[in-house]
């Protein structure tokens, strides 16, 4: 591709450590190796994640910290700039995104990214809540040239919810598989449980929170360490911390439970676990558990909506148990750990994932919006 042809723009809020900032990083990776340039508007810029931010992208950091008080500035940066197109990152990006462009009187081609399964994440408020987070995204989506999603079922989520045709959305897998993730997954690891020799580590990784389930993973390994020598570690930070500890404490495994906080390169821990648990109520579409797989390590997962079912194919590449099913999932757990899939299998599972490979998809998208083309 040319040097000179405009960029894609790609507007943002980077606000933690979590997958969609990780993956988001990937993904301009990929586009700067396939010779894309690319302008990366910036709400907010507090993430670890940004350290891996290619030098070739162009940061364009915004004075507003609010996704939708930066609605003038971003149309300003349209009626300037007037890149080849736009990727809005999440939903509020995307809505601000329509009415900065309306703002902005241009022609700037959209396409959103969407990567959680709203309905589910939404199932507990009430009718007026869940009316007031619908209504402006039945509003304004249909004024957007394209949509992806990162996985058959939160497409056919947002359909519903968004009430457009599913034709509109396209799935397109996140760039999860690195050129560098076996480089990573082979450096040092200090934590004593992953030396050789050592009882199987069971490993979770993500956000303390609701959204991951911990405490039901906790329970289903206090199952299992009744009757098999293993232990558990959790990575990851959150306000659910304290919580799974007093859980650990009251089933008295404090000293075969481990929360070592998040990790800037988690890769050599999953690399050398026995199995890699994800036991998430809901999920867009899991990268961690696509990573273990590119990595060999065997994997257990609840069927939560959505994703974990598409990456394992029904099944056939790792038990999927019902959500919050603490004697299902210890007894998946068991038997994986007993009788693995060989890696090669695992591996070959997820070539669909690679960085490059997901960032020619997204560029094709982004080509096809700017085109008004829906195939």
């Amino acid at each position: 591709m040319s040097s000179t042809q405009p960029p894609i723009a790609v507007f943002a809020s980077f606000s933690g450590s979590g997958g969609v900032e990780r993956m988001l990083i990937n993904l301009l990776r990929g586009f700067v190796a396939l010779g894309q340039p690319v302008d990366l508007i910036l709400v907010r810029a507090e993430s670890p994640h940004l350290t891996r931010l290619p030098a070739q992208v162009n940061q364009i950091r915004l004075e507003e910290k609010h996704t939708f008080l930066a609605i003038p500035a971003l149309a300003r940066y349209l009626r300037e700039r007037r890149p080849a197109a736009l990727l809005a990152v999440k939903d509020r990006a995307g809505r601000a995104a329509v009415l900065a462009r309306m703002l902005a009187r241009t022609e700037t081609p959209i396409l959103l990214r969407l990567g959680t399964n709203l309905s589910t994440a939404m199932a507990e408020r009430t009718p007026p809540e869940r009316w007031l987070r619908y209504a402006p995204i039945r509003l304004l989506y249909p004024r957007i040239e394209r949509i992806v999603a990162v996985s058959n079922g939160v497409a056919d989520d947002t359909a519903r919810i968004a009430r457009i045709p599913r034709a509109r959305i396209e799935v397109i897998r996140n760039p999860v598989i690195t050129p560098e993730l076996d480089t990573q997954a082979a450096a040092s690891c200090a934590h004593p449980w992953l030396v050789p020799g050592q009882p199987p580590v069971i490993l979770g990784a993500g956000r303390l929170q609701r959204q991951k389930d911990f405490p039901t993973l906790i329970r289903a390994f206090a199952r299992l360490r009744a009757t098999h020598d293993c232990r558990l570690l959790i990575l990851g930070e959150g306000s659910g911390r304290a919580k799974l500890e007093a859980l650990t404490a009251r089933l008295g495994l404090a000293a075969s439970v481990d929360l070592p906080g998040f990790q800037t390169n988690p890769y050599p821990f999953l690399a050398r676990a026995g199995l890699f648990v994800l036991s998430s109520a809901w999920e867009g579409s899991p990268n961690v558990l696509t990573e273990a797989m590119a990595l060999g390590v065997p994997v257990v997962a609840t069927n939560c909506p959505s994703g974990p079912s598409e990456i394992l194919d029904g099944g056939r590449y790792g038990p999927l148990v019902p959500v919050g099913d603490v004697a299902g999932l210890a007894e998946a757990m068991r038997a994986t750990l007993e009788n693995p899939l060989p890696s090669a299998v695992l591996r070959g599972a997820v070539a669909e994932y690679e960085q490059s490979r997901s960032a020619g998809r997204y560029l094709r998208a982004l080509r096809n919006a700017a085109n008004g083309a829906f195939d």
